[in-house]
């Protein structure tokens, strides 16, 4: 079926935009609200956002459309993603609501939806509620509209939260910690609860104006947390994004650790420890053959899933994983949250550092990823995958690669982009196929 409104994850777009105005974000929190209406019980939404501008129009709206078919908002005010899962199953709410677009810049929006579980929805709610945004809502009667309210402790609640994943014997004094906000939702929450537990922690990107989100900090800019692990002689940069469920690390040399380095590092020694279920981790198509490899070594299994921290989490439920993740920095540690936690993660690299007294230089560069190359190629209409040409080099490209390589083709779920990425030993003969197939793309576009 196709979607008019949701993409990969959730409903994002220019704020102000031809898709996503206020208009739209009060459709969206009619049809979720009278999509949740279940059972006699006196419903509730949970609110949270990030720092955008644009996240005060976007509030408004959705408070206005959850309360006007009868089910009550619960506002928190700036909060990480994971936080507004958390406190959707904590306090009982039918639906739980994130304003956020993530890494994207200032003037980009989004909406994420979470069930009464702190899952994010399935195909199968968010087809429901497109088709509820384009009908007439069912508003409530006027005794029975929903009340709006602003909580003033959620973010002390996700910081215990938080705390909580570590060990009680797990104390973080005598590290050095930059934590980088990215001006984004955790712009308090992520350097208050590392330095709770003893870190000397030094936060960056903790200053938002409402444009500024992202802008030259965070996990997508790292030139800035690189310069200030160095500059201050710290033993580790925290690089958050703009929604805080993403995370990248900053050695103490200043060399950029990824999604991957930190799913080996996790996943290997949670199971040594007995901890691990499902005999492996979830990553999806993109994540290095290095770690693949290094898995394997280890005795455990690489499961991979389409590009996307849902499909990895589906993956994890049906398979009974708790460790999974994207190259990028999501990090889905289930044992502590539905969804992807940068800060969660964060702690568990902070405790290993204490436990093996490793500086993150030698603990998290645990296998040498293979030569990968990605290339976007830009088309107009139609589906150049279809050519016979494309085809044809495709496989040409695989044949070439053969074993000792992979190959991945696919299109964009949010620009008319056809993405090509290839990885193997040889960077020469990588290089090569990519070209290869980028250039039968172009001709076909």
């Amino acid at each position: 079926m196709g979607r008019k409104y949701f993409g990969t994850d959730g409903i994002r777009g220019l704020a102000g935009g031809k898709l996503l105005d206020a208009a739209l974000a009060m459709k969206v929190g009619q049809a979720a609200g009278a999509h949740f209406l279940r059972g006699d019980h006196r419903h509730r939404v949970v609110i949270g956002k990030d720092t955008r501008l644009s996240g005060y129009m976007m509030e408004n709206a959705l408070v206005a459309g959850f309360t006007s078919v009868g089910m009550d908002v619960i506002q928190t005010g700036p909060l990480p993603t994971p936080a507004v899962a958390l406190l959707t199953r904590e306090m009982r709410a039918d639906i739980g609501v994130m304003i956020s677009a993530s890494h994207n810049p200032f003037h980009d929006n989004g909406i994420k939806l979470f069930g009464p579980d702190g899952y994010k929805l399935s195909d199968e709610d968010e087809e429901a509620i497109e088709a509820l945004m384009d009908a007439a809502p069912d508003h409530a009667d006027g005794d029975s509209i929903g009340r709006a309210r602003r909580i003033e402790d959620a973010r002390g609640r996700y910081i215990h939260a938080v705390k909580q994943s570590l060990a009680d014997d797990v104390r973080l004094d005598g590290l050095k910690v930059v934590v980088d906000c990215a001006h984004g939702a955790a712009y308090q929450v992520a350097p208050s609860a590392i330095w709770e537990l003893g870190a000397d922690t030094i936060a960056m990107g903790t200053s938002p104006n409402g444009l500024n989100i992202n802008d030259g900090v965070g996990s997508t800019s790292l030139d800035a947390i690189k310069a200030r692990v160095l500059e201050e002689s710290a033993n580790i940069g925290i690089a958050l994004d703009g929604d805080a469920d993403r995370l990248i690390v900053i050695d103490e040399k200043g060399e950029t650790v990824d999604g991957d380095q930190i799913m080996a590092l996790i996943g290997s020694r949670w199971a040594k420890r007995g901890r691990l279920k499902g005999g492996g981790v979830v990553a999806t198509v993109m994540s290095n053959l290095g770690l693949e490899r290094f898995l394997q070594g280890e005795g455990l299994e690489l499961v991979r899933t389409k590009v996307g921290d849902r499909h990895v989490l589906s993956a994890m439920r049906k398979g009974g994983y708790n460790v999974g993740g994207e190259q990028s920095g999501h990090m889905i540690l289930s044992d502590f949250a539905t969804t992807g936690d940068g800060t969660v993660a964060a702690l568990q690299v902070l405790s290993a550092m204490v436990r093996t007294g490793k500086p993150a230089s030698e603990m998290l560069h645990l296998f040498d990823p293979v030569p990968q190359l990605l290339k976007n190629v830009r088309y107009d209409g139609g589906d150049p995958l279809d050519a016979a040409a494309v085809k044809q080099a495709i496989a040409d490209g695989e044949s070439d690669l053969g074993n000792g390589g992979r190959l991945v083709i696919r299109k964009s779920g949010t620009e008319p982009l056809i993405r090509v990425m290839a990885e193997g030993d040889d960077a020469g003969q990588v290089e090569r196929v990519v070209d290869s197939i980028c250039a039968a793309v172009k001709a076909a576009a």
